[in-house]
């Protein structure tokens, strides 16, 4: 098209039809070499890659905005766009320009979205890639979730916002559908990936429907799932927007799991954030639980490790199982044989996705086959191992050898560009490359016997993509030139021509190259299909190798951190002998101090006092980090470990201002508190760390008191740090309290953390000594402790006690009579009230306002 073609030309006319059909979002339309993009998505592609913003004719006498990348480098491009959270509809030329009358016909065979990239260059290969949907239900939420790169598709049903939102937590959806007619409640508005689907995608009876003819059943059941499912209307929406998106059948989708909230651990997303399993506070992956322990080989195995640590199991007898191979796998020695096969499978999983898919790349079929290569070796091992609790995988013969005898060593990247089936494997192939190959001898013949008709001794025959064919003879020669050479190019030094003969090889070269080109394509995609047979089986073998995979990265981090195995008991207990912290111990300089921790019936709330920086943190971390590391299979890092029934960690540690919700640091603090007190059971273990802090002495002192209280009388397992040593009291009123102390001494006007873990309550906050450690300037540092001093002298006195509940008398009042709950304060002596007493008086007098 010319630039001063319009938008009414017959190609603009195409795009306009194509685009009406994806309005919001980016249209890659394929012209030549190079994907286009106009008007709007002109605009805005070229701001989000930084590309040159042009324009082409023009539209109601403006110019149209016009950008473009090239066809051979849009991976690139689109990888960018979907970090970004765009959306792309690839369209591409379907027809053949040599028979078409007006523009190539065009269609979009493709969308790209957040949620349903499969290709490798898109994805983040160590962290899953999901789509996720929500429906609202009178009993809770409906929510569905797919990997479409491993074909897995899970079925829940939180009971509440809240609950949803932890899922989400967890999740981390790439891309979030939820129904039109759908307000979204600002817990939810907050996740990326944001999509609205029309409320015809969530209707029950069509969700139904799709899924069973997807699985070929007659219904659900197979699957554990009833018909009735809260999750079957999201679950529907879901397979509508991959199909649409991907526009393709969808083989490795061949069933639907459903999740239990009452299987896991339950962790909310401020224990995920606490707890740094996945992602550090600052937004990193440095200094996590997986930094740590993620030593698997393949990517599938690096994934499932972290969807572990985010789901850690309840099930004893699954958690066992799970033991029982990484014990097999660490006292046999089989990590060390087995680690260095695994890493020759590489990414499996997405392989098959892509296969089912049929977008799968020579190099995918390259990789599969040599993955499959490897699996013999991996059972001769665990053969040679003598034991029985590892299975042996299917080695795939016939898969493998259809490979092996299709495809070359080493492929290109694309299939269009030729060379990727094995020579041998197709006759009709290896004729037509013959005849494009093989005119070798006849270039060199027409070149002696041009040189000897001609005289010119240099001449010579070559070939490039743009002109095809030539004879080359210098200027000098020019007036040699005899006059069947016809001038097909004209350079600097040299002129270029074609004769007949020359033309004809061309014209035989060109299409034997064409014709192969068609065959291989047709013999590549036969291979594709060929595969789908057994996807299902393979599906199945590449999960079970990521299992194995994480098995053996268990039993490499027992072996080399000294890990021992935890017991699982039905008891309410908790104990835990020389337990460390798994991070810290290994990136501290110094030698970690390992600690015990015991709950027991009589032993729930632990009030845990010391010195800031004393090791109170890392002390309570490390025991929700023992806890949940024993609920996924792995060994943890402690001298013995015996664990109860754990349903629910807690953790109310840091906080900071949530400006952009408008909540201050104390109401972050106290939404996570009231979330514990609301939601905790004596089976859960709750970590809280310096409640109260934002807030005036009395009013943080009573509500930690009052906290610290609620879960002595429900009996959850608690760590419960504070600086208020008015809270050891409690262990005189409750027996299931007791208290703790991270020790600490001083040297003169120094401290030194010591890091053990002590009964008893610590006997200062040594607060002015760590104030000295962060460099508070020496005469604050002087005036503190003068005024330190004064209080200690004078802790008898109103202004000077800590929790003084004395109340002076009233001044008198001539006219108005003296209330006569005042007048039984004489009675009393704030010295002989207990700490409950106390708090109930001051409340009482608060009400007489």
């Amino acid at each position: 098209m010319s630039k001063s073609a319009s938008a009414h030309t017959p190609m603009m006319q195409q795009y306009l039809a194509i685009k009406a059909e994806h309005p919001d979002i980016l249209l890659f339309y394929r012209m030549g070499d190079f994907y286009e993009l106009f008007y709007d998505d002109a605009e805005r592609a070229a701001d989000l890659l930084d590309i040159s913003l042009t324009q082409r004719g023009q539209s109601a006498g403006r110019p149209i905005p016009m950008a473009g990348v090239p066809y051979h480098a849009a991976e690139n491009y689109l990888a960018r766009l979907i970090r970004m959270g765009e959306s792309v509809a690839i369209c591409e030329q379907v027809g053949d320009p040599a028979t078409s009358k007006g523009p190539v016909e065009r269609k979009v065979v493709r969308i790209l979205t957040p949620g349903t990239v499969s290709d490798e260059a898109l994805l983040d290969a160590y962290r899953e890639n999901l789509l996720v949907a929500i429906y609202p239900q009178d009993s809770g939420w409906g929510l569905a979730t797919a990997d479409i790169s491993s074909g897995r598709f899970v079925v829940s049903h939180p009971s509440s916002e809240a609950a949803l939102v932890a899922e989400l937590e967890r999740l981390k959806p790439a891309e979030l559908l939820y129904p039109e007619t759908l307000v979204l409640p600002p817990s939810l508005a907050v996740f990326n990936g944001l999509r609205r689907r029309p409320e015809w995608d969530f209707d029950s009876e069509s969700a139904f429907s799709a899924l069973t003819r997807q699985f070929q059943t007659h219904d659900l059941q197979g699957f554990g799932i009833a018909r009735d499912h809260p999750g079957i209307p999201a679950a529907g929406c879901v397979l509508q927007y991959i199909k649409d998106t991907q526009r393709a059948a969808l083989p490795h989708f061949r069933g639907l799991q459903q999740e239990y909230g009452r299987e896991a651990i339950h962790l909310d997303a401020s224990t995920r954030r606490n707890l740094e399993l996945t992602e550090n506070l600052q937004g990193g992956e440095n200094h996590t639980l997986a930094a740590v322990l993620d030593k698997t080989k393949t990517p599938m195995g690096s994934r499932l490790l972290k969807r572990w640590l985010h789901r850690p199991l309840r099930d004893i007898h699954q958690l066992r199982s799970r033991q029982d191979r990484v014990a097999t796998i660490l006292h046999s020695g089989l990590a060390a044989t087995l680690q260095p096969l695994l890493r020759e499978l590489g990414d499996l999983e997405r392989i098959l996705a892509r296969i089912a898919l049929q977008s799968a790349r020579p190099r995918d079929l390259a990789r599969l086959r040599h993955a499959l290569a490897h699996i013999p070796q991996i059972n001769a091992s665990l053969l040679a191992a003598n034991q029985t609790v590892l299975q042996a995988f299917p080695e795939f013969e016939n898969v493998h050898s259809l490979l092996a005898s299709a495809i070359i060593d080493n492929p290109p990247v694309l299939i269009r560009d030729g060379g990727v089936i094995r020579p041998g494997y197709n006759a009709d192939l290896d004729h037509y490359r013959a005849l494009s190959d093989g005119g070798t001898e006849q270039l060199a013949a027409l070149e002696a016997r041009e040189r000897e008709r001609t005289g010119i001794q240099n001449l010579k025959v070559g070939y490039n993509k743009v002109h095809g064919f030539y004879i080359e003879l210098s200027r000098l020669a020019a007036d040699r030139v005899p006059d069947d050479y016809q001038r097909r190019q004209t350079l600097k030094n040299a002129e270029r021509y074609i004769i007949p003969e020359l033309k004809t090889f061309e014209d035989q070269v060109l299409q034997s190259q064409s014709r192969a080109l068609a065959i291989e394509k047709t013999i590549y995609q036969a291979i594709l299909e060929a595969l789908l047979p057994s996807l299902g089986a393979l599906q199945d073998c590449a999960r079970d190798l990521a299992e194995l995979d994480v098995f053996c990265c268990f039993a490499e981090r027992a072996q080399r951190l000294n890990y021992i195995k935890p017991e699982f008991t039905t008891e309410a207990e908790l104990t835990i002998r020389g337990g460390r912290h798994p991070v810290v111990e290994c990136f501290s300089e110094q030698p970690f101090i390992a600690n015990d921790v015991t709950f027991t019936k009589d032993r729930r709330v632990h009030v845990i006092t010391g010195p800031n920086m004393g090791g109170k943190s890392t002390f309570m971390r490390q025991t929700a980090l023992i806890a949940l590391l024993a609920h996924t299979g792995s060994f943890v890092p402690a001298e013995r470990a015996t664990i109860g029934p754990i349903d629910r960690i807690f953790t109310r540690i840091g906080a900071a201002d949530e400006l952009a919700s408008g909540r201050s640091t104390f109401m972050v603090e106290m939404t996570e508190t009231a979330a514990i007190l609301h939601n905790a059971t004596s089976q859960s273990l709750v970590l809280m760390d310096e409640i109260g802090r934002g807030t005036s002495t009395y009013d943080g002192m009573s509500l930690a008191w009052a906290s610290a209280e609620a879960l002595a009388e429900l009996g959850a397992m608690t760590l419960f740090a504070t600086h208020y040593f008015e809270l050891t009291e409690l262990s005189s009123l409750y027996p299931e309290v007791v208290n703790v102390h991270v020790d600490a001494t001083e040297h003169g006007d120094t401290i030194a953390f010591l890091y053990h873990v002590r009964d008893g309550a610590a006997s200062k906050s040594f607060g002015i000594q760590v104030a000295q450690l962060a460099g508070v300037p020496e005469r604050v540092i002087h005036r503190a402790r003068a005024r330190l001093t004064e209080l200690e002298n004078n802790r008898d006195t109103a202004a000077g006690a800590q929790l003084s509940l004395d109340v002076p008398a009233p001044a008198e009042q001539k006219d108005s009579p003296i209330d006569p709950r005042l007048q039984q304060l004489d009675a009393i002596h704030p010295d002989d009230l207990s700490p409950r007493e106390a708090l109930a008086l001051l409340y009482q007098l608060k009400s007489m306002k």
